[in-house]
C-alpha cells in the first residue's frame, strides 16, 4: 500500500505544484489503484508515474469545487485509449450529488465515447463501500458546499504459516500447509497431531488512511482520522491566517495537526498548499504544525510514501 501525491496546490495551478489528486495504489492488495479527486492536468501529472490508467478502479471525489474535478473529463476520455488487447473494466466514481451530472455533460458535449462503462455512487454519510479487503466510509465536513472526507480501513490479516516450524519437524511443503494455515488440527501417519494455530504467526493489523476534502476545523475530521495510521489534511492557511480561513471554510496548520493529536494517527500529511506559499515558507509550514504534532510532513507532488504495517510494539 502506498499513496502517491499527484498534485498538491490549492485553488489554481502552479509552476511547483498542480491542483488536487491523490492515488492510493493498492497494487499488491488488488492491483488496482484509488484515485481520490482529479484536479485539472491529473493525467498529465500520471505520465510522469509509473501508474497505468487502466489500474484506476476507483475515484472518489471529495467535493465540486474546479481544483478537485476539473481533470475528470480528460482522464476518463484517455483511460478508453489504455485498454490494449484486454477490455477495460467498469469506472467506480464516488462524488457528492452533481457529480454525475457534471462528468456526464462533458462527456456528452465532447460526444466522448467511452470503451467501458461508468458507475457513479452518489455520496451519503456512512458505509460506501466494503468487501473482504477494505472499507471505506464517509462523513460530512464544513467547507460551505458540501464536502467528506473518506476513511479507508484494511481488514486485518491472517498470520503467516511459520514454515521453518514445519521442515525442523520434517514436514514437506503440501496441502497440508494449507489445512495448518487454516488453523485445522492435522493427524500425520505417525499419529502425531499437530494444531495449526501453532504455526501461524500473528495476525497484521489492517492499515487505516484519513483522506480528508476541504474543511474549517471540525469534530467530524477527528472521527474520521481515529487512530489512522496517515491522515491527509489541507493546510490552506498558516496559524496567524484563521480568520481567513475561517472566511474562506479552510484549515491552518496547526488546525491540521490539532485534528491529527486528537485522534492520535500515525503521521500527518500537509496538502493543498496555497501557491503563494514558496520553498522557505514551506518550512515554517512544518514547524508549525509540529508545535502541536511530531509526525509532519509537507507533501510535494510525485511523493511517493509506502504506508508499512505497524509492528506489534507499536
Amino acid at each position: 500500500m502506498e499513496l502517491e501525491f499527484l498534485g498538491t496546490g490549492a485553488g489554481v495551478p502552479a509552476k511547483h505544484r498542480n491542483v488536487t489528486s491523490i492515488a492510493l495504489k493498492l497494487l499488491e492488495e488488488r492491483n488496482a489503484v484509488w484515485l481520490f479527486d482529479c484536479g485539472e492536468g491529473t493525467q498529465m501529472q500520471i505520465l510522469h508515474t509509473t501508474i497505468r490508467p487502466r489500474k484506476i478502479e476507483k475515484i472518489f471525489i471529495t467535493h465540486l469545487h474546479g481544483d478537485h474535478i476539473f481533470g475528470l473529463p480528460g482522464l476518463i476520455s484517455s483511460r478508453s485509449f489504455q485498454g490494449g488487447e484486454e477490455p477495460l473494466g467498469p469506472l467506480e466514481i464516488y462524488g457528492p450529488e452533481g457529480i454525475e451530472q457534471f462528468v456526464r455533460t462533458a462527456l456528452k458535449i465532447s460526444k466522448t465515447r467511452l470503451g467501458y462503462p461508468l458507475k457513479f455512487i452518489e455520496i451519503k454519510e456512512g458505509t460506501l463501500f466494503k468487501d473482504s479487503q477494505f472499507e471505506v466510509s464517509c462523513k460530512k465536513l464544513d467547507h460551505g458546499i458540501e464536502s467528506y472526507g473518506f476513511r479507508v480501513v484494511e481488514a486485518d490479516h491472517q498470520g503467516e504459516l511459520q514454515v521453518e516450524k514445519l521442515n525442523a519437524l520434517g514436514i514437506k511443503p503440501g496441502p497440508i500447509y494449507g489445512q495448518l494455515k487454516r488453523g485445522e488440527t492435522v493427524t500425520l501417519p505417525d499419529g502425531t497431531t499437530l494444531d495449526g494455530k501453532a504455526f501461524v504467526g500473528e495476525p497484521k493489523k489492517g492499515r487505516i488512511v484519513t483522506i480528508l476534502g476541504d474543511t474549517r476545523f471540525t469534530q467530524n475530521s477527528i472521527d474520521l482520522a481515529r487512530d489512522a495510521d496517515v491522515l491527509i489534511h489541507e493546510s490552506t492557511f498558516k496559524k496567524d491566517e484563521m480568520k481567513m480561513a475561517k472566511a474562506y471554510y479552510h484549515s491552518t496548520t496547526q488546525q491540521a495537526a490539532t485534528v491529527a493529536k486528537e485522534a492520535k494517527v500515525g503521521k500527518l500529511m500537509l496538502t493543498h498548499i496555497s501557491a503563494r506559499y514558496l520553498a522557505n515558507d514551506i518550512l515554517d509550514l512544518k514547524a508549525e504544525a509540529e508545535e502541536i504534532f511530531p509526525h509532519v510532513r509537507v507533501a510535494k507532488d510525485f511523493y511517493i510514501l509506502p504506508i508499512p504495517f505497524k509492528e506489534k510494539e507499536e
